[in-house]
Formats: structure tokens, sequence, C-alpha cells
């Protein structure tokens, strides 16, 4: 078993350092799981040409040799590379699929309630963009490798999940916005836009019981301070 950081992700404004507006370009952590048979590349969010310079820096693949692709959920920003790996089976949470099936749907309902206009155009093929790859994603199993395992971290969205990671002396939560950055697992902190904010400190609270180091959405890879004895 095998985990790598392949790019290490960042927020737009973090506020745990005093920025109250945008002063770079979101993305997220994207990890790689190597198990026995498997490869798993977890939130490909670089675009296409950036994350493949960087997977073959990293760890030496190329797109076509990923098995697996796993999205912590269905924001824009963990995804930007998925065309890229057409070879990989793409899977996600059930909840997270149900609901991005939801908010694609109200999306469309909700225009199809206003006046033609010269947008109607781009908004039907931004619309029928994200159907196509979305049809695409499968429902994650419950165990999506060989100790690789789905863990539901719900709260920031409806069906926010991570990949618990385990080995015979350590556990790996490859948790995407579940946790945003180091600083905010230890101030206790969650994205203040979650869907459920309560539901998502109790997904912190239970990570730090479980986990021995975590991969944040927006930030590197961390020992949990329970691990390192504090």
């Amino acid at each position: 078993m095998d985990i790598i950081v392949v790019s290490i992700g960042t927020l737009s404004k973090n506020p745990m350092w005093g920025e109250k507006t945008p002063v770079r370009t979101s993305h997220a952590t994207t990890t790689l799981v190597r198990s026995k048979k498997d490869l798993v590349l977890v939130d490909p969010s670089l675009p296409a040409q950036a994350l493949e310079a960087r997977l073959f820096e990293r760890a030496g693949l190329a797109p076509a040799e990923i098995t697996h692709i796993f999205l912590t959920n269905w924001r824009p920003a963990h995804r930007r590379a998925l065309p890229c790996f057409e070879r990989a089976r793409w899977f996600m949470h059930g909840a997270e699929i149900d609901a991005a099936q939801r908010a694609l749907e109200e999306i469309r309902a909700r225009a199809g309630r206003e006046e033609s206009n010269s947008d109607s155009a781009e908004m039907e093929r931004l619309l029928a963009s994200e159907e196509t790859l979305l049809r695409r994603v499968e429902e994650a199993p419950d165990e999506l490798a060989e100790e690789v395992d789905l863990f539901p971290l719900h709260g920031y969205t409806p069906g926010q999940c991570g990949l618990l990671v385990t080995a015979p002396t350590t556990s790996v939560m490859i948790a995407g916005d579940a946790v945003p950055t180091a600083e905010h697992f230890v101030a206790g902190q969650v994205f203040p836009d979650c869907w459920d904010v309560e539901q998502a400190k109790d997904s912190l609270r239970e990570m730090y019981e479980i986990a021995d180091m975590i991969v944040p959405g927006h930030d590197n890879i961390f020992l949990v301070p329970r691990a390192a004895g504090m």
C-alpha cells in the first residue's frame, strides 16, 4: 500500500490566514493510492495538462494507467481533469450522486421557467456537459480497493465522503473538504458554507478519533495531534 500526494491543493482565500477575499485560484489536493491491484486517484483537480505532468513527476504514471477515480464530492474544483481519465472507472458516494442529480434537475427547471435569452444556449450546453459527466460516475462500493474503504463524512455536501486507507500500524483518511486544511482541523473549523455545519463538525470529531494521518481537501497530508501524543 502506498499513498502519494500528487498535487497539494490551496484555498482561494484562507480565513485562517486572515484572508477575506479571493487572492488565488482554488484547487483541491489530489492523492494517489496504490493498492496491490489498483491505482486510485482521488480528486483530479488541476487542469488536465497540468495534472498529467504532475502525475508523471510524482508517480511515473500516465492517465491511462489509473484504474479508479474517486471524487470526495461533486464540486467543480475537485474534478477539472476528470475527462482525462477515460480508461478509469469513476466513483463517488451514492448520496453525493443523488444530490448532484437533484441540483442539476433544479437548475434545469429554473432555467425552463425563465424567458429565453442570449445565455440560454450556453446554459443548455453546460447542463448537458454536467449531465454527461455525472452519468459516467458509479456509486462507490464500501471497499473501493484492498484496504481502501469508503468513509462517509457528510456535512460539507450531502454526500461528502472520504477514503480510509488502513495499514498494520497506521490509518490514513483522505478527507476532501471535510477537512479544508491542517490549520482548520487543529482549530476545529469547517467551511462556513457547509450544507450542514453541525454534521460537518461531527465528521471532524469522528476523524480525530479514527485517523492517524489526514489528507485534507486543500493542504498537504498531516499527522493528527492525537496520533502524535498531543
